[in-house]
């Protein structure tokens, strides 16, 4: 059995996805994976255009790229022309490269693969399964503009909202968001934290995404300020500045601070919540652990549609000019049955097993063949 996953890099999680997919399909016997950047594929130009201005958007122009998305949302019949007319054009020479490594299925981590993929499907007479990943808390836009076998959404809650966008309710898969399988595994607090070297006391986690982007060090500064007892990680990606600017701070507070970490894992089952950007990636690995989220500075877009979800479901808190982070947690330690309440709802929410699971049912369907 051949896989073919099919990203795209805007951000990293969407390769993230398609590369663990890939590994955790490799454990199982007869499967041959590959995962295939699919713009850097068709034009190495291409992919650092889309790449790059994703991120430059996303961290200069937040408004302009949040006024993109709405507009995108509303489903202007023209941009779904255009954007039809150019997956068209691209799926030539992904053509070329699914003829020849002729794959069972065909897994999409990102929906403009996705667009090219149902291009390709109809040229093909043979008709492979298709899969499409959803990785945020919402049906982007486009979408619907796919015809795919199957649809990964990040939660059952979400299945009115595929429907009403057209997607059959037969092809929903409300499996969640695949996450590293690591984050199905819990650490009791008390132990994480000996293993990791700090106090056993109430913790605040403090993450921003890989980049390092989402005012860590604004947050950690007046967090410190709050005369209430706990400690902090921060957590500050590869953004080598921030970290050291953290490591130079004066605080009251103990500050455990980290650059790029693989422990995320192992640091959330040490906190009793974390401030974070409200990736899809990040929410998911949160609610698998039951953590409380205080979110802020959201990247208008999909990452709007994530808080929506979160806040309206129960299981965070928002930050705002006129609520701080410092009264956010103030506020959430203050209210001990609150606290208790999300972390249920969390538990609720999550699906800690996503990843082995879609790569059962990926498996499951050569079987069925």
């Amino acid at each position: 059995m051949r896989v073919l996953n099919l990203t795209i890099t805007t951000g990293q999680g969407h390769n993230q996805v398609a590369n663990k997919l890939s590994e955790q399909l490799s454990a199982y016997e007869g499967v041959e994976t590959c995962a295939l950047d699919t713009f850097e594929y068709i034009n190495q130009t291409l992919k650092e255009i889309v790449s790059r201005g994703y991120l430059m958007s996303a961290k200069r122009l937040p408004k302009i790229y949040g006024k993109v998305y709405r507009m995108a949302e509303k489903r202007d019949s023209d941009n779904g022309h255009i954007m039809r007319v150019t997956s068209s054009v691209m799926a030539r020479k992904l053509l070329k490269f699914v003829a020849e490594y002729d794959p069972d299925v065909i897994v999409c981590t990102h929906v403009f693969a996705a667009m090219l993929v149902t291009d390709v499907q109809r040229k093909f007479k043979k008709k492979r399964k298709t899969i499409g990943i959803i990785t945020d808390f919402t049906v982007h836009p486009y979408w619907e503009e796919t015809e795919l076998d199957h649809y990964v959404t990040a939660n059952e809650f979400l299945t009115n909202q595929a429907i009403k966008k057209g997607i059959p309710e037969s092809a929903v898969l409300p499996i969640g968001i695949p996450i590293d399988p690591v984050f199905a595994e819990k650490t009791e607090k008390s132990e994480a934290r000996r293993i990791l070297g700090i106090e056993d006391m109430r913790t605040v986690l403090v993450m921003s995404g890989s980049m390092g982007y989402g005012k860590v060090g604004t947050m950690v500064k007046t967090l410190d300020g709050l005369d209430m007892e706990f400690q902090i990680i921060s957590v500050c990606g590869n953004n080598a500045k921030l970290k050291k600017r953290i490591d130079k701070m004066d605080a009251k507070h103990r500050i455990c601070n980290y650059g790029f970490t693989d422990k995320v894992s192992l640091l959330m089952d040490a906190a009793d919540c974390i401030v974070s950007k409200p990736g899809g990636l990040t929410s998911s690995e949160a609610l698998a652990k039951g953590l409380p989220m205080i979110i802020a500075n959201p990247i208008p877009g999909q990452e709007d549609r994530n808080v929506e979800f979160l806040l309206n479901n129960g299981a965070a808190f928002k930050v705002s000019s006129t609520f701080p982070v410092d009264e956010a947690v103030y506020q959430m330690f203050s209210n001990e049955t609150r606290l208790k309440n999300i972390r249920e709802i969390a538990e609720v929410l999550g699906k800690p097993n996503a990843m082995t699971d879609i790569a059962k049912f990926i498996v499951g369907l050569d079987e069925k063949r």
